[in-house]
C-alpha cells in the first residue's frame, strides 16, 4: 500500500476519486498542521541559534497516531501537500513525525521512474544542543501539482522528488521571526496599554499603520473649492454637452499632488476657484461657437493578465463584495474540488496545455477572428514571486458558468460567482485586444474659450466579448464637421471641492501591501481579519477606519519600535526570506540580525515607556452605583459603558450605538449591530424582535 499524505479531507477525497482503480493507494489528510510551535510559550530557543521547539497540538495527537499506524503498514509514503513553502513545511513535519514508525527504509519508486533516494533532515532539538538528526526514512517522496486533476496527479507521482529543505527553511524563518515579534511585543502592549487581548505582528502592525496614517492624512487634508463649467450646444439635429477646458490655450484644470505615508496622491482642481470667477467667465463667453477640431484615433486595449492571489482578492472585493478572507475560503474549496488551480500564487504564468485549450475554445465559441496569431504569455514582474507557480485558472476551460455544478452542500452560489470571475479572466487573456475609436470634439468661442467632449466607440470588442463591456464606457458621439457653427443653449457652473485621499477598503489595502512588498498575498486575508478582531480597525460601509485603540497602539509601536513599523524594513525581510528559499542565505543569521537590535529596543521600552492612557468619551450620565461619571471604553468584545473610576467601581453595561436615522417601519431608533456568523456590521431596529427591520448600508434606510 502506498500512503499519500495531504492537508484536507476534501483534497483527500478528490485525489481518491482520481486514483481509484489505478493502484493500491491510500489518501489521508493531516487536517492542517500536525506540528507547530506551542501556543502557551515562546517555543524558540534564544540561546541555541533560535532553534524552534515543535509540538503536536492536542487536537492533532489522535490524528498523528492514526497516520503513524498507517505508515507502519505502508510500503512507501508520498507527501502531496500544497505546492508552496507552507506545504513544503507541512510535508517535512509529517515526514519527521512518521519516520520513526517506518519498518522499512525502502525507497519509493513510482511507475516508470528511476529509484532515487534522499534524506529528510529534522530540525528538532537533540539534547538541547544539536540542531537536528538525520532520518533514515528515505522512502518518503515529495510530489507537487498545481491542479487536482487526474493527469496532473499521475504526472506528479511519476516525478517524485525530495523535500526541498531550502523552502522549509524559508517557512521556518518566517514562522520564528513572526513568533518572536508577536510573543515579545504583545505582553509589552498588555502592560503598557492595560489590555490583555492586544497583539502585535511584523506585518499586521504595519497594515494597521497604513490605515492609521491614511486617516490622519484625511483629517489634515485641506479641501479647496473649485468650479467647472459645462456648455449645452445645439447642433442641426442633436445636442452635446461639453466641458470648458481653457482660454487661449491656458488650461483651467490643474492637478494637486500630495506626499503620503505610502506614496503620492493626486487630485483634480481648477484655477476657477470661486463662484464669482465662474460667473465672470460665463459672462465673458462670446459667439460664434465653432467646431474647431474633431480628433479621432484608434486605441487598442489588451486584456488583463490572469489572476494572482492578490488580484483575485482585489477583484472579488470590488466586483462581488467579498472580504479577502471569504475569497480565500471559496478559492480553497474550488481548488480542493479540482475546479481551479492552486490559489496561493504570485505568478501570472499559464501552462502551455491550458493556453492551447483556451485558444481552441475561443475559436470554436467566438470565431477565429477572436484568437490572436500567437498565444499571449505573461511574465511575472512582482518581486514577491516565489516558486514556479501558475496563475489561478480553471482546470477545465470547457466548464463555463452554465456548466458549473449546481449549488449543494459543497459548492454554493458564492463559489459559482467566484469561479465565474476566474474563468472569464483566464479565458479573456488569450483573446485578441479590443479596438476603440477615441474621439475628441473641440468647440471654440469667438474670444478664445474652448470646450471639449470626449468619447469612444468600440470597433472590435475583442476580449470584452468574454469580460463584458460594463466597465468600458462605450459612448456614441454625434457626427460633426470642423468649421460647423453650433449654438450655446445654456451653461451650467458646478461647485466642487478637492477630494482627500480615500480610506482603504480591503481590496485597496491588499493592493497597497503587495505594491510595498509587505507580507505575502496568501497572508493578507488572516491579517485583515485579525486587525478587525483586535478592534484596531472597524469596517464602515466597506471602508477600513482605525479605532482609538488602533491609533494608540500604532503610536506606541512607532515611538519605541520605529524600524519594524517602516515599510522598507518589512519589505526587506520578505527579500531575506526569498534568499533563504533560493539557498543563498542561512535562516539563523537572518533572524539574529533582526533580533539583536530588536531585543535592545524591547528592553528599553519595558524600562522607559510609560503607560498609555487610552482616550475615553465621557457621557452626560452618572454611575448608578457610585455617582461618578460614566464613560465609553473599549474591551475585548467591543465598546461598552463603564464607570470612570474603574477598577474602584466595576459598574458596566452594554453600549447601544444609535445612528441619525429612524426605522422606516415603526419609527424606532436604528442601532449598529454585528451579525452572529461573521461579525459583519449592519443596522437594525432597536425595537427588535417586535420590529425586524435591518439593512447592510445606511443609505438603504429610507
Amino acid at each position: 500500500m502506498i500512503l499519500i499524505i495531504v492537508e484536507s479531507p476534501t483534497k483527500a477525497r478528490t485525489l481518491t476519486r482520481f486514483l481509484s482503480g489505478k493502484g493500491d493507494y491510500r489518501v489521508e489528510a493531516t487536517m492542517g498542521h500536525i506540528r507547530d510551535l506551542p501556543k502557551a510559550t515562546l517555543g524558540v530557543d534564544l540561546d541555541h541559534d533560535f532553534a524552534p521547539s515543535y509540538i503536536i497540538p492536542k487536537d492533532r495527537q489522535k490524528r498523528v497516531g492514526e497516520l503513524k499506524a498507517l505508515a507502519k503498514k505502508a510500503d512507501s509514503v508520498i507527501l502531496a501537500t500544497d505546492p508552496d513553502r507552507e506545504g513544503e513545511a507541512i510535508a517535512w513535519h509529517a515526514a519527521s513525525l512518521l519516520a520513526d514508525s517506518r519498518q522499512s527504509s525502502a525507497r519509493l519508486q513510482a511507475p516508470g521512474a528511476p529509484a532515487t533516494g534522499g534524506q529528510v533532515v529534522s530540525r528538532q532539538k537533540k539534547n538541547k544542543k544539536s540542531e537536528g538528526r538525520k532520518l533514515t526514512a528515505d522512502s518518503f517522496r515529495r510530489i507537487i501539482f498545481h491542479e487536482i486533476t487526474e493527469s496532473a496527479i499521475h504526472e506528479a507521482i511519476s516525478q517524485p522528488r525530495e523535500i526541498d529543505l531550502k523552502l522549509v527553511d524559508a517557512q521556518q524563518a518566517r514562522r520564528v521571526l513572526d513568533r518572536l515579534v508577536g510573543y515579545k511585543l504583545s505582553p509589552l502592549l498588555w502592560q503598557k496599554l492595560s489590555r490583555r487581548w492586544l497583539s502585535a505582528g511584523r506585518v499586521q502592525s504595519v497594515a494597521v499603520r497604513l490605515i492609521v496614517e491614511r486617516e490622519r492624512e484625511i483629517e489634515k487634508f485641506g479641501k479647496e473649492e473649485f468650479w467647472t463649467i459645462e456648455g449645452k450646444f445645439l447642433l442641426s439635429n442633436s445636442q452635446i454637452n461639453a466641458q470648458l477646458v481653457n482660454k487661449n490655450g491656458e488650461k483651467y484644470e490643474k492637478s494637486l499632488t500630495y506626499t503620503l505615508f505610502d506614496g503620492t496622491y493626486t487630485t483634480t482642481s481648477s484655477s476657477i476657484d470661486n463662484k464669482q470667477k465662474a460667473e465672470s467667465v460665463i459672462a465673458d463667453l462670446r459667439s460664434p461657437y465653432t467646431v474647431s477640431a474633431v480628433d479621432t484615433k484608434e486605441i487598442r486595449r489588451s486584456p488583463p493578465p490572469p489572476y494572482t492571489t492578490s488580484t483575485l482578492q482585489q477583484d472579488a472585493g470590488r466586483r462581488l463584495g467579498f472580504s479577502a478572507k471569504r475569497t480565500m475560503q471559496l478559492a480553497q474549496k474550488l481548488y480542493e474540488e479540482g475546479i481551479i488551480t492552486y490559489h496561493r500564487t504570485d505568478s501570472v504564468n499559464l501552462a502551455e496545455k491550458f493556453i492551447g485549450e483556451a485558444r481552441a475554445y475561443i475559436e470554436l465559441t467566438y470565431g477565429a477572428r477572436y484568437s490572436p496569431e500567437k498565444p499571449r504569455r505573461y511574465q511575472t514582474k512582482s518581486k514577491l514571486a516565489q516558486e514556479a507557480h501558475e496563475a489561478i485558472r480553471p482546470t477545465d476551460v470547457g466548464m463555463t458558468n452554465d456548466q458549473f455544478p449546481n449549488p449543494n452542500a459543497e459548492l454554493n452560489r458564492d463559489h459559482h460567482r467566484l469561479y465565474g470571475l476566474i474563468w472569464k479572466r483566464a479565458l479573456a487573456c488569450q483573446v485578441k485586444e479590443a479596438v476603440f475609436d477615441s474621439t475628441t470634439i473641440k468647440i471654440a468661442s469667438g474670444n478664445g474659450y474652448q470646450f471639449e467632449l470626449q468619447g469612444s466607440v468600440i470597433k472590435f470588442d475583442g476580449y470584452l466579448i468574454v469580460l463584458g463591456r460594463e466597465t468600458d464606457g462605450e459612448a456614441q458621439l454625434p457626427r460633426v464637421s470642423v468649421g460647423e457653427i453650433v449654438t450655446l443653449d445654456a451653461t451650467s457652473p458646478s461647485e466642487h471641492f478637492t477630494m482627500p485621499p480615500p480610506r482603504y477598503t480591503e481590496a485597496t489595502l491588499v493592493k497597497a501591501l503587495e505594491e510595498a512588498g509587505i507580507g505575502r498575498p496568501s497572508t493578507y486575508a488572516p491579517i485583515i481579519s485579525t486587525i478587525q478582531e483586535r478592534m484596531y480597525i472597524a469596517k464602515e460601509e466597506k471602508k477600513l477606519v482605525p479605532t482609538d485603540l488602533g491609533f494608540s497602539v500604532t503610536d506606541f509601536l512607532v515611538q519605541y519600535f520605529p524600524t519594524i513599523l517602516k515599510l522598507p524594513f518589512t519589505a526587506h525581510m520578505e527579500d531575506e526570506f526569498d534568499q533563504i528559499a533560493a539557498g543563498s542565505k542561512a535562516w539563523q543569521p537572518v533572524i539574529r540580525d533582526f533580533y539583536t537590535p530588536f531585543a535592545v529596543e524591547l528592553a528599553q521600552a519595558y524600562e522607559s515607556a510609560e503607560k498609555v492612557k487610552m482616550p475615553v468619551e465621557t457621557l452626560d450620565e452618572k454611575c448608578p452605583d457610585c455617582g461618578f461619571a460614566l464613560v465609553i471604553r473599549t474591551g475585548r468584545y467591543g465598546k461598552f459603558i463603564a464607570c470612570s473610576t474603574f477598577p474602584a467601581c466595576k459598574y458596566s453595561r452594554q453600549l447601544i450605538e444609535k445612528i441619525d436615522k429612524l426605522c422606516p417601519r415603526c419609527g424606532g431608533d436604528i442601532i449598529v449591530k454585528k451579525s452572529r456568523k461573521r461579525g459583519k456590521t449592519f443596522y437594525g431596529c432597536g425595537n427588535y424582535p417586535t420590529c425586524t427591520f435591518a439593512a447592510w448600508k445606511k443609505e438603504d434606510i429610507k
